[in-house]
């Protein structure tokens, strides 16, 4: 298949991959439809409905506006009158919906084979191929019994047939995007920078690009290519403050752009640490700034989890007060969970608040610390006890920054991603059991999963911002991971995320022991973690920690406690975590002793 480049924005354009909205969407697009193709499985009609709720447009199911008018199934309507009656419906339905306006237009799987059709399709639409493998289809066809052709023989065979059939004529889209079994969030995402890439070369009124110029995303790629690059973008839409994710490599290098389209005359002081500044990210982000005229200063931290305190906070707002940065500036924290964490609360208490732009440079901060608002510093008594919610107005979550990243760090970050899996996303963590080695090494599989995370944890702030409900199901192993990081002193001895990976070995052990989920998952997870090179057992943490009492000393100062009575994060298995009030803390503390 040709992949087609797309061009340069005309003069006067600056829009990027992160700037995609649906009302920009919606503009471009005009009185054309999104018509979805491809084989019966495909997924069309449930990537359809998602897109066009987010759209805001009307979705249509063909199949559905045919049996309407005809007053019968598609079965039936292939029992009575044959098929090659039912492609003449099809077609003039298909023409008839495309007259009506801009709508997401799920197709049959033979409907764009016509010509005819292709042709009404060219001319009012934007079509889009859901391409998918052979496996992913008949298993999601097998059960069905609504698929005329399907219907007699062997499924199998009768699919792949159909593929060898159709795939070159599908090819001919105007866009491609890979339909396969992940969140179908994401796949919308996909079909969202897919089409607004095509719009940006060919604008309603121009002279399209023939068929078979087909504009194409790969088998692995995410979001909105630009050139080879790829990107996705994922909305948080908090109540009067949503913001943008910006997933992708090359981000940092386009700071000042997109600084500029979100605040234009702003100054911006970097808060970074000395590791970062090593890494070049500090340069990158200086240089970009530079050339979009943007005023910066920086202000540089030493790296870990001991700078997360008071005296790191001094120096960062003292550092920010001198740089004169006011309510409409903004401040770039750029690095980890650390530095992140300490930017965002030195802008939530400076002047009363001042926005932050996040730019998180490790996987765990890309997943999770930079998004949700979640600010703040360590107290000797606990973690992350004193702090601010304080959402960012941009995240730019830059995938190639991790290349720099210790093997070590990344496979800590990478116990985040599989957090959202374990709480609520069995596919995710099947996904994950697959791909984890791509993740890490860098493949493709790491944007999928730093945007699969992202949308999970999108989803939750979106509807519990404060944590007063589900948003504490995030904190999955954190309680007992935030304890042992305590009992490790926040040294290099135990990384957060490796304490939150032990943390999750814990609370599924812990569930297990009370009743509530079996052994097996238990086992399947803490093999999960060991094959990534995780730890999963107290015992792994080297050097002293308390003893069982000073432990759980530690948990009685977590965030979740209550007048006293301990919350848990629990789950009944896989991808079935829950809130758990008032756990004994007799059972804990003998849970505890029996562990270590």
């Amino acid at each position: 298949m040709h992949t087609q480049k797309f061009p340069e924005p005309r003069t006067g354009e600056t829009e990027t991959a992160g700037s995609i909205s649906s009302p920009e969407l919606l503009r471009r697009l005009g009185r054309r439809s999104i018509v979805l193709v491809g084989m019966p499985g495909a997924g069309k009609s449930s990537v359809g409905r998602r897109l066009a709720k987010r759209l805001g447009l009307t979705f249509v199911d063909a199949d559905e506006e045919i049996e309407r008018a005809a007053c019968m199934s598609i079965p039936e309507i292939f029992a009575r009158h044959g098929e090659a009656e039912f492609r003449e419906g099809e077609k003039r339905v298909v023409a008839r919906l495309l007259q009506s306006g801009p709508c997401v237009l799920a197709t049959g799987g033979g409907a764009f084979m016509n010509a005819d059709t292709r042709a009404a399709v060219g001319r009012h639409g934007v079509s889009v191929w859901l391409r998918a493998d052979l496996n992913t289809l008949l298993r999601r066809v097998k059960k069905r019994t609504d698929r005329p052709l399907l219907a007699q023989g062997d499924p199998a065979q009768k699919l792949a047939a159909l593929h060898a059939q159709r795939a070159d004529t599908y090819a001919l889209a105007d866009v491609t995007v890979d339909s396969r079994d992940v969140v179908h969030e994401l796949v919308v995402e996909e079909v969202i920078g897919a089409v607004h890439a095509h719009l940006l070369a060919f604008p309603e009124g121009s002279t399209m690009a023939p068929l078979s110029s087909a504009t194409a995303i790969s088998a692995e790629a995410e979001g909105l290519p630009m050139g080879e690059i790829t990107r996705s973008t994922v909305r948080v839409d908090v109540a009067g403050k949503p913001y943008d994710i910006y997933i992708g490599p090359g981000l940092l290098a386009e700071a000042g752009t997109h600084v500029t389209a979100l605040r234009k005359g702003a100054r911006v002081a970097i808060v970074t640490d000395e590791n970062v500044v090593a890494a070049g990210h500090l340069a990158t982000v200086a240089a970009s700034l530079d050339a979009a005229g943007i005023p910066h200063t920086a202000i540089v931290v030493p790296p870990g989890e001991k700078t997360k305190g008071w005296p790191g906070l001094e120096q960062v707002v003292e550092g920010l007060i001198a740089a004169r940065i006011e309510r409409r500036d903004l401040v770039l924290a750029l690095g980890g969970g650390v530095v992140g964490d300490l930017a965002g609360f030195a802008a939530a208490v400076l002047r009363r608040g001042v926005d932050v732009v996040q730019a998180p440079t490790t996987l765990l901060s890309q997943v999770d610390s930079s998004v949700g608002g979640k600010t703040g510093i360590n107290s000797p008594q606990g973690k992350n006890l004193i702090g601010a919610f304080h959402q960012p107005v941009l995240v730019l979550a830059d995938t190639a920054a991790l290349n720099t990243l210790p093997v070590r760090e990344v496979k800590a970050g990478y116990a985040e991603v599989v957090k959202y899996g374990l709480l609520g996303d069995y596919a995710l963590f099947e996904t994950l059991e697959r791909d984890w080695p791509g993740v890490i090494g860098g493949g493709q599989e790491r944007i999928t999963a730093v945007a699969a995370s992202c949308m999970a944890k999108a989803a939750i702030v979106a509807r519990d911002e404060k944590e007063t409900g589900d948003r504490a199901l995030l904190n999955l192993g954190h309680t007992f991971g935030h304890a042992l990081e305590a009992g490790a002193g926040y040294s290099q001895r135990l990384l957060h995320g490796e304490g939150v990976a032990i943390g999750m070995a814990l609370a599924f052990a812990f569930s297990a022991k009370l009743g509530l989920c079996s052994g097996q998952d238990v086992t399947r997870v803490v093999r999960h973690l060991e094959a990534v090179g995780l730890p999963t057992k107290i015992s792994d943490v080297p050097g002293e920690l308390p003893d069982t009492d000073g432990l759980m000393t530690l948990i009685a100062q977590d965030k979740k406690v209550s007048r006293g009575a301990l919350t848990f994060i629990l789950v009944r298995g896989i991808g079935e975590a829950f809130i758990a009030k008032d756990v004994n803390p007799e059972e804990l503390r003998a849970f505890l002793a029996e562990m270590r």
